[in-house]
């Protein structure tokens, strides 16, 4: 993915800092005509820059407070058919391949400390699992964040 210019990169602080604003909002507060603004989110969109809704959303506002990131060892042949088979879990909401001893990092959610037992067990039930190491999150000290790299980014 190309990186965005600084331009670009102070339309998403804007963005950051008030996501439900309008494009004229947008306009004024950067000082661009509405055309430009939404051009180029139109263009930040297409590429594929700006992330869904979802991952916006708190788990334990669905009921999941209890997160957890669980370490994955995979048959490399089966790799597709595993992540597929992960895909189906609801309570996966994320997998990323890793390089190192294991395969896959799977960040899970879960009601509590019992769905969570089993929400491991399926993880090891799918074929091509070889061995998985659960990890819970205690407590978040660094929120997900790229508003340092947007400054940068931007020149500010």
């Amino acid at each position: 993915m190309e990186p965005v210019d600084a331009l670009d990169a102070r339309l998403l602080q804007a963005l950051a800092a008030e996501p439900r604003a309008t494009v004229v909002a947008l306009a004024e507060r950067l000082g661009l005509a509405r055309n430009t603004v939404q051009a180029r989110l139109a263009r930040l969109e297409d590429r594929g820059v700006l992330g869904d809704f979802g991952r916006r959303i708190e788990p334990a506002a669905l009921g999941h407070p209890l997160r957890a990131y669980v370490t994955t060892r995979v048959d490399q042949r089966r790799l597709s058919e595993v992540t597929t088979a992960l895909a189906r879990i609801p309570e996966v909401v994320e997998v990323v391949g890793l390089a190192g001893d294991d395969d896959l990092l799977v960040q899970v959610v879960a009601r509590d400390a019992d769905a969570l037992y089993t929400i491991a067990g399926s993880l090891l039930a799918v074929p091509g699992v070889e061995r998985t190491s659960t990890a819970l999150v205690m407590r978040q000290l660094v929120p997900f964040r790229l508003d340092p790299l947007l400054e940068r980014r931007a020149g500010t």
